[in-house]
């Protein structure tokens, strides 16, 4: 849908946080039988970076944070409100509050966001929302994920896909609006093709037999690959053209394409089939693998470090992933 605005928007600034620990092809298949062709002719991956023992999410997600702030030139405390994209919290009961803490952003309420893969396209269209009306000014939106903690790593399907990392950006409020559009869907009849469940056990103790319930614990991540990439390539390039028709733009005027960083293969494929080359395509997967939540913004983030975002630009990001959950938000570069 195409926003109503009271007050503008624009992306101020971007930063992104990795581990430092680096796990290529090669390593991965001393652990479960594949190879790096295997992996590479069929995601792009080449390696990906894994959270140390000694580090938490929240580490992460601060150093990008930071990152953000000290390029904004920004204090903590200027911060309004923080949105945390993540479905790998290192509490359940959410995170952003322990990031606010550690960031020293004294002023800012703080919640979590779980939309997977499509979580930092929700927090930043959400961020957008309050400051259309008012209610906050400057807003920092993390997308971070350390999915490593939860994958099977004899399941050669989905362990080699995965990394961790954390990626921010700070919106804030301007007399000219910047976040041009957006477009968000869901398809919750297939979330069973990539999810995180939760599982009851057989164990009982006397508590649970005399209270009569049931007690369990999430599992390792699940994935239909075919049915996902059908899912991405058919419905990300729906929600692309979509929301360009609604701001009477074509995939001409499209600067550079920041998509979910799922699958080479994926990206090639929604470039092709909206006939945009290439060479407007941000890719940096085969280092850093699926990071979840944390891919788009990391994907930004190393392009306006690059230096490829001028002034006037028209960004379209995507995401898209388990819920089923995809959404667009096509953005003007403004600096």
């Amino acid at each position: 849908m195409k926003s109503s605005m009271m007050t503008g928007a624009y992306l101020l600034s971007t930063g992104s946080a990795l581990p430092d620990i680096s796990i290529s092809n090669e390593m991965l298949s001393k652990v479960v039988n594949t190879s790096d062709e295997w992996i590479s002719t069929r995601t792009g991956i080449k390696e990906r970076r894994l959270i140390s023992e000694t580090m938490s999410i929240i580490d992460l997600a601060y150093s990008a944070s930071n990152q953000a702030l000290q390029k904004a030139k920004l204090h903590a405390q200027h911060l309004d409100l923080i949105i945390v994209a993540t479905s790998s919290p290192n509490d359940l009961f959410g995170c952003a509050s322990q990031l606010q803490a550690k960031i020293g952003a004294t002023n800012a309420a703080a919640f979590d966001i779980t939309a997977a893969c499509s979580g930092f396209i929700v927090g930043l269209i959400t961020a957008s929302q309050f400051i259309y009306t008012g209610s906050y000014k400057t807003i920092l939106i993390v997308g971070a994920d350390i999915l490593s903690q939860w994958v099977d790593w004899s399941d050669r399907n989905t362990c080699i896909l995965f990394g961790d990392g954390a990626g921010a950006a700070i919106l804030q409020a301007n007399q000219k609006n910047y976040i041009l559009g957006f477009q968000l869907n869901t398809n919750g009849f297939e979330s069973n093709q990539l999810c995180l469940s939760y599982t009851k056990t057989s164990s009982q103790s006397y508590h649970n037999d005399l209270l009569g319930i049931k007690q369990g614990q999430f599992s390792h991540i699940t994935m239909n690959g075919k049915e996902v990439y059908k899912f991405a390539v058919s419905k990300v390039p729906e929600s692309i053209t979509q929301c360009l028709n609604e701001l009477n733009l074509s995939t001409d005027d499209i600067s550079w394409l920041i998509l979910h960083q799922a699958n080479q293969r994926i990206l090639n494929t929604v470039a092709d089939k909206l006939n945009i080359p290439h060479y407007k395509l941000i890719s940096n997967l085969q280092y850093y693998g699926n990071t979840s939540a944390a891919s788009i913004p990391i994907a930004l983030d190393e392009a306006c470090k690059k230096g490829q975002m001028k002034n006037g630009d028209i960004i379209v990001m995507s995401g898209f992933g388990a819920g089923l959950t995809w959404g667009t938000v096509i953005i003007q570069w403004h600096s």
